[in-house]
């Protein structure tokens, strides 16, 4: 277990490290390209080299052995041919000896790397396959800038490549690369503030949620789960941690952001989810739905949207099946609703499960979300209301809500949880622990009362407060201050009064030592100390 986490330590540290090549050529959204990309090269190439070994029955660890064989075997005309097409069936790709990872750090070691033989190793993945379309897109070799000249920005890639060649990404165990995937992400998060919130949600909010939708199912083969605004596809992700059926999850997934749906591709395939499993799209969900093919409705809904958004908000949405139902549109402002209706508007009619990230101010606006509100509200829609802490996500400091929905429930009573003050506080992020995350999970589980936690709304209670739910309105947190006797305020104040006395005396006792160093100086000291005491 020490070795395990010493191990990941290390490749978070590498990873980190090797950034700093970049950091001060671009801000972190756009160098995250780079460095994730040429990883996910790395992780493409260093198992492509080992399965060769594998297959020619010469199994090792050692990247420059596995590269020897690799090149032995293709070198050989009656293997060449054979060993690629072995690799395109088994692997999904293939790359000549020439364009691995490690041929091309030996290069640049011998100083004879050129930025077109990295390409080159690009266009061989992302031709080899569908599923590999574009991956690399994003990475612009030839960007000014990486360097004013070509020369200059062999130079700049070539030392990336180098930052990572130490890397055993592909001789880690399990989910360990992954893991360090989303650390990074989270890294550049925190870099790059507000752009951040385009491709990562917060693991704790992640676990949460994915706990909360998989809780019961945990042994159910098939599992669907759909995240509409899916980033770096962290999120669904999680439903694999989850799972006792893990292989068997079917992943859906739409992003508007093309970079950011590169990345959610890439950390499928790291994590280890099949190609046949990942059902990704990369469009608006709010303009066009999406799927509209079968499978339509899942298990589980999971969604992170951008908060308050701005979308078109066009009558024609109005005959929209998402939308229609409810008689009105999200405001063209405040998108918040529209993503939420949406995500509904896929979740499976039994058994169910949505969890939604949004901004306070859905629990109680008015006008056109008040009237979504209270027909979801009618229909017993909302299950649960979790007020998250404040300063826990990367691109806002304003506290969340959590909100659980589900189809088809028996009664409209809704769960309000305060976890508001489930947090650790960090420098520039707060956090939450597995105490945290526990201690509302199993509030969600038993669905009771708890002072000053949790409330069990009936739908009664909801109408008497006009259909807001706003979370202080349910679970009243208030403590008062215990009462201080007067007879002890007086003796603060008397003793307050001695201290300021005694301090006084004391720096009075000091000025009465200082001397000028001059006739002068020392006479408009004395003048001074005279004033300060009160004297004439």
């Amino acid at each position: 277990m020490e070795d395990k986490m010493n191990n990941t330590q290390n490749l978070y540290q590498a990873l980190w490290n090797s950034a700093d090549i970049l950091r001060s050529k671009m801000d972190a959204n756009e160098y995250k390209s780079y460095l994730l990309g040429l990883v996910f090269y790395k992780y493409l190439s260093d198992k492509l080299l080992f399965y060769v070994a594998e297959i020619a029955e010469k199994q090792t660890t050692d990247l420059e052995e596995a590269q020897k064989i690799y090149e032995t075997l293709f070198n050989d005309e009656n293997d060449s041919e054979n060993v690629i097409e072995v690799l395109n069936d088994e692997l999904g790709y293939s790359l000549e000896p020439i364009y691995t990872f490690t041929s091309l750090v030996n290069r640049i070691n011998n100083e004879e790397f050129q930025l077109e033989e990295l390409a080159q190793g690009f266009r061989n993945i992302e031709q080899a396959n569908e599923a590999f379309e574009n991956l690399f897109e994003d990475i612009d070799l030839y960007s000014k800038k990486l360097g004013a000249t070509p020369q200059k920005q062999n130079v700049t890639i070539a030392s990336v490549m180098k930052a990572l060649s130490g890397l055993d990404v592909a001789g880690h165990a399990g989910d360990i690369l992954g893991d360090a995937y989303e650390y990074l992400i989270g890294q550049f998060a925190s870099d790059s503030g507000k752009k951040a919130g385009e491709f990562y949600t917060p693991q704790p909010v992640a676990r949460l949620m994915t706990q909360i939708v998989l809780h019961g199912r945990e042994n159910k083969k098939g599992f669907t789960v759909y995240d509409a605004t899916m980033g770096s596809g962290s999120l669904l992700l999680n439903a694999k941690k989850y799972s006792n059926e893990p292989g068997t999850i079917e992943y859906f997934g739409q992003e508007l952001n093309t970079s950011t749906y590169n990345l959610a591709r890439m950390n499928m395939i790291l994590h280890g989810v099949s190609v046949n499993r990942q059902f990704l799209h990369n469009a608006d969900t709010l303009d066009q739905d999406w799927p509209t093919e079968e499978p339509t409705n899942f298990d589980a809904v999971l969604m992170n949207p951008p908060y308050s958004a701005k979308w078109s908000a066009d009558k024609g949405f109005l005959t929209d099946p998402r939308f229609s139902s409810y008689g009105v549109l999200a405001p063209k402002s405040k998108a918040d609703f529209a993503f939420l209706l949406h995500g509904f508007y896929h979740l499976k009619q039994n058994d169910g499960v949505m969890a939604i990230v949004l901004p306070h101010g859905v629990l109680f606006r008015g006008n056109a979300e008040g009237k979504i509100r209270k027909a979801l509200l009618d229909e017993g829609a909302i299950d649960t209301v979790i007020g998250m802490p404040a300063n826990i996500f990367y691109n806002t400091g304003i506290p969340t809500t959590v909100i659980i929905l589900k189809k088809n429930r028996k009664n409209r009573d809704v769960l309000f949880i305060d976890a508001s003050k489930e947090f650790v506080k960090g420098k520039n992020q707060n956090t939450m622990n597995d105490e945290h995350i526990q201690k509302i999970l199993q509030t969600y589980i038993d669905r009771k009362d708890i002072d000053k936690f949790s409330h069990v709304a009936s739908f009664e209670e909801i109408q008497e407060n006009d259909y807001n739910l706003n979370i202080p309105r349910y679970v009243d947190t208030f403590e008062e201050e215990e009462v201080i006797p007067l007879s002890e305020i007086v003796q603060d104040i008397k003793n307050t009064d001695e201290e300021i006395d005694k301090t006084t005396k004391q720096l009075y006792a000091m000025l009465g030592d200082l001397v000028g160093t001059t006739e002068e100086e020392d006479k408009e000291l004395k003048s001074f100390i005279a004033q300060l005491m009160g004297e004439s």
